[in-house]
């Protein structure tokens, strides 16, 4: 493909990775606004949270294979017409119960998009070490999108405007990139040494591959540490009555920006030193993080934990890169959806068993001890796969097929 088409799929798919963080990181900061407007518990308004996991989960796994059986566009192109669907949708109600329902459109919508987009990074990138790179790029972007949508919120909400502008936008921004993407040309992925068929049947045994298995496993782990940050870390805080309360105040948001910012440090650290050995160090660094967090409580996580999103950031779109690289570009779509389907669940139950032991305990700083062993048993599989590399030859043996 010319330089300039390639180019232009690459920011196509930051969009969209732009758009899906910019709604669904926001969703804390609209949880305390649902819960005075309909009188919820916490577990009622937590559905808000988990419901778009729920379905991006079955969505990834159940619909992933179409991108490799409709193509790369068709699919990202459907994915985002669903998007801006519902969320134009949010201004014609104003019952909870509706709002669930549309996201859960947003779940399939994202779920489809997602997969293709993931799909069609294979399809550009000239080697699985471009593919890292490129990845933690576009997970850039993600993070600049978790940044900005809860600031939009907070800027509506302190305005006196319905959170659900922020929907009503991210729909027009949303029919914009599926125009521009029904225009763009896109590359087509090589189908000639394929011969598994391309369907739902083939997707749920690619779930038995010890390699699909093995990298949705780790991306699972870290999504579950990953996720105690943005869901339970401000409460965790709310005790904290030291010499830095702003800090505790802007802690989430600290979190957010080192993670965008080392998601593009991490691409370049990625181009200059083996993955694994970066794998190792954040995941290392992560788990102290943690630790220290249990040892030496809030006083200490006001810190640590903010900075975790520094190590936390490149470790999400490796493990998504070289889990996809185990398999031919046209089954790209298939095992993105199965690794996504792991992602969503992780983040929709992670959380949740967090609140149910700090509930037992009657601490939520209970639930953390449960985080610490996610990320402690996350950085014993980079241990491993820093000693073994249990990935390369097959990594090898795919890239040697492909040209």
């Amino acid at each position: 493909m010319k330089n300039c088409a390639t180019t232009k799929i690459k920011w196509l798919t930051y969009m969209m990775f732009f758009l899906f963080a910019m709604t669904s990181d926001a969703v804390g900061v609209i949880i305390p606004e649902l819960i005075k407007t309909y009188d919820l518990n916490l577990t009622q308004a937590s559905a808000f949270h988990y419901i778009p996991m729920i379905f991006i989960a079955f969505s990834g796994l159940f619909l992933g294979y179409l991108a490799d059986k409709l193509g790369r566009k068709a699919t990202i192109v459907l994915g985002l017409i669903l998007f801006s669907l519902a969320s134009f949708l949010f201004a014609a109600g104003d019952s909870f119960t509706y709002f669930l329902s549309l996201l859960g459109v947003i779940g399939i919508a994202i779920g489809l998009f997602k997969t293709g987009a993931l799909a069609l990074i294979g399809d550009i990138s000239t080697s699985t070490k471009d593919h890292t790179v490129t990845m933690n790029k576009v997970e850039g972007f993600f993070g600049i999108g978790a940044m900005v949508g809860p600031a939009i919120i907070s800027y509506l909400l302190v305005a006196g405007v319905s959170w659900k502008f922020l929907y009503i936008g991210a729909g027009v921004f949303c029919l914009l990139l599926c125009l521009a993407a029904a225009k763009t040309r896109y590359p087509q992925p090589d189908s000639t040494k394929q011969e598994q068929p391309i369907n739902i049947k083939e997707s749920l045994r690619l779930m038995k591959d010890p390699y699909a298995l093995g990298f949705s496993l780790a991306v699972g782990l870290y999504v579950a540490t990953e996720v105690a940050i943005y869901v339970w870390m401000p409460t965790l805080l709310l005790d904290y009555d030291g010499s830095f309360v702003w800090l505790a105040t802007y802690a989430l948001t600290v979190f957010f920006a080192l993670r965008a910012l080392g998601r593009f440090v991490g691409a370049w650290l990625l181009e200059h030193f083996q993955w694994q050995q970066v794998m190792f160090i954040v995941t290392s660094a992560v788990f102290l993080c943690y630790l220290g967090t249990v040892i030496g409580g809030v006083d200490a996580a006001i810190w640590l934990l903010p900075i975790s999103g520094l190590f936390m950031s490149v470790i999400y779109p490796t493990l998504n890169s070289k889990g996809i690289s185990c398999f031919h570009s046209s089954q790209h779509g298939a095992i993105a959806g199965v690794i996504l389907f792991f992602t969503a669940v992780s983040a929709a139950l992670a959380p949740l068993l967090m609140g149910v032991i700090s509930d037992l305990f009657g601490h939520v700083s209970v639930g953390f001890y449960l985080a610490t062993g996610f990320a402690g048993l996350l950085a014993v599989l980079a241990f491993y796969n820093l000693l073994k590399d249990p990935a390369k030859q097959r990594i090898i043996d795919i890239e040697t097929n492909s040209n």
